[in-house]
């Protein structure tokens, strides 16, 4: 009889350990975001639309490797180095780098393995868009607009809230700086030394 009962305590203590976190949200207060007079309310860890430093890039494909849906495609004329000294990437151009969000889990999975660390979730939560060609973003074309990151189409109305529009400067300023890399990132870069070595081990 004791050892009925002890299973009967222990079954309802497993559970009310497995949803002490869902009782705590059931008996909390409920609060409604004005969106989109407000900005919407995000986790530090939030994984919005991809934030991706192209200069940085050496098109090493390992991203696209760890995607488990293939959803990322990348495109390089000839390989590309990250020159440690300068920080910069030389060698071929990056001719594509492309997401198609209508497949992306947003896992995270495609962070892990960049040796360089050029790729970022970023904080963009919403690209609403009219047809389904407009969800594969091309960031080859991105760069050549000095962006980072793509750009929701309501960001773009005459009239956006406050927040949207901090939130757009912000957006804007992660490429700013940049653009002229970003621009030799597209191109073909000579590699340091390169011709040197050739010439040496050519010989007189």
């Amino acid at each position: 009889m004791r050892e009925y009962f002890r299973n009967i305590y222990q079954t309802v203590r497993t559970i009310l350990i497995g949803l002490r976190i869902t009782l705590m949200y059931c008996f909390a207060k409920t609060t409604t975001v004005q969106y989109p007079d407000v900005p919407p309310t995000s986790q530090p860890r939030f994984r919005g639309f991809h934030h991706f430093q192209i200069e940085r890039c050496i098109a090493c494909e390992m991203c696209a490797r760890a995607c488990p849906i293939d959803c990322i495609h990348v495109e390089k004329s000839a390989t590309r180095r990250l020159d440690k000294k300068t920080g910069t990437v030389t060698g071929g151009a990056i001719l594509r780098y492309a997401i198609d969000y209508s497949k992306c889990l947003f896992c995270g999975l495609c962070l892990e393995p960049c040796p360089t660390q050029c790729l970022h979730m970023g904080d963009i939560h919403d690209m609403t868009c009219y047809d389904r060609t407009t969800t594969t973003v091309e960031f080859t074309e991105l760069a050549k607009q000095g962006l980072r990151t793509p750009m929701p189409y309501w960001m773009t109305t005459a009239r956006p809230p406050e927040w949207a529009v901090a939130m757009r400067e912000r957006w804007l300023a992660r490429g700013r700086e940049a653009r002229e890399l970003m621009l030799k990132a597209l191109q073909e870069q000579p590699t340091p030394g390169k011709g040197a070595d050739q010439a040496a081990a050519a010989g007189p």
